[in-house]
């Protein structure tokens, strides 16, 4: 089983959070952001041990780890951090690979090559940067870097809006119509004409915006065909959101992400055989771009 969407902070990237008296900071493990209310972490959820033990029990072959987004560190100018995460993440062992970031406030095109040739199994950006067309223009160079270098690109949700809204809010409103406005700026901006060979992955169903497919054709618009290279994780939604997805996206444009620590495994009721597409053969083609190797081997 490949899972393409986790997180996992390395114990160097909690010690710069508490480092800093400014959003996003710890105090202990109290997490402070600028626009969310303050949360309290479960230190084992980042415990290495017990984290590896739960992969090795469920049978995970890779459980690819991302930076949280949400925190807004890629536009902080905060190069510790970045740092930090990068140093701490190429350490994980087995089965644990992570997703690069970038400081977005001066994208390093030279420095996203070196992380990619380190082992940094993409490029992950967060979506609330990408809501319009100009929002991925900005991003270009980083988005052609990963192309040729065969390496996917991973959206995720970014930071959150300030709202009065009760702790659900932000992932359930902010985050999805955030994935959703990513979703459509890269259509409307043509990214796949552009960028012809780059695999891509939309976090949580990309806020199941595909469902909408039916209201754009109602509205005048077409995307065409179902494009091969552009997929979805299962994050956070069960056998209802993926069903409608996978309805017009089709199964093999379906991945397996938990997003685990903040949620686990969801019984999709896709059957034996979807399943393990989902949970093996989709997600190897989206980070590697080949046909998968027997099931089991990595």
């Amino acid at each position: 089983m490949i899972d393409v969407h986790q997180h996992l902070w390395p114990e160097a990237f909690v010690d710069r959070l508490r480092a800093r008296r400014e959003p996003p900071y710890l105090t202990g493990w109290t997490l402070h952001t600028a626009t969310e209310a303050p949360y309290d972490v479960d230190p084992a959820a980042h415990e290495l041990g017990k984290r590896v033990a739960l992969e090795q029990d469920l049978g995970t072959t890779l459980a690819a780890v991302s930076l949280s987004s949400p925190l807004g560190v890629e536009q902080l100018g905060d190069t510790e951090l970045l740092a930090a995460w990068h140093t701490g993440a190429a350490e994980l062992p087995k089965p644990f690979r992570a997703w690069a970031s970038v400081n977005l406030l001066e994208p390093d095109v030279d420095e996203l090559k070196s992380l990619l040739d380190k082992g940094f199994l993409g490029l992950q950006l967060p979506a609330h940067v990408l809501g319009t067309p100009a929002g991925w223009e900005a991003v270009s160079e980083l988005l052609r870097t990963a192309e040729l270098s065969g390496r996917p690109i991973l959206v995720h949700p970014g930071t959150a809006g300030k709202t009065d809204g009760p702790g659900w809010w932000a992932p359930v409103v902010d985050y999805t119509a955030q994935l959703q406005a990513a979703w459509w700026a890269w259509h409307a901006y043509g990214g796949r004409r552009t960028y012809p060979e780059l695999r891509m992955c939309f976090a949580a169903a990309a806020g199941l915006a595909p469902v909408h497919h039916e209201r754009l054709t109602a509205r005048g618009g077409r995307l065409g065909t179902i494009d091969p290279k552009l997929y979805v994780d299962t994050s956070s939604y069960g056998p209802q959101g993926i069903d409608a997805v996978a309805r017009v996206l089709g199964i093999d444009q379906v991945v397996h992400g938990t997003d685990r620590p903040y949620a686990g495994i969801t019984d999709l009721r896709q059957g034996d055989a979807a399943t393990a597409v989902i949970r093996y053969d989709n997600p190897h083609r989206l980070l590697f771009g080949a046909a998968t190797p027997e099931r089991g081997v990595q």
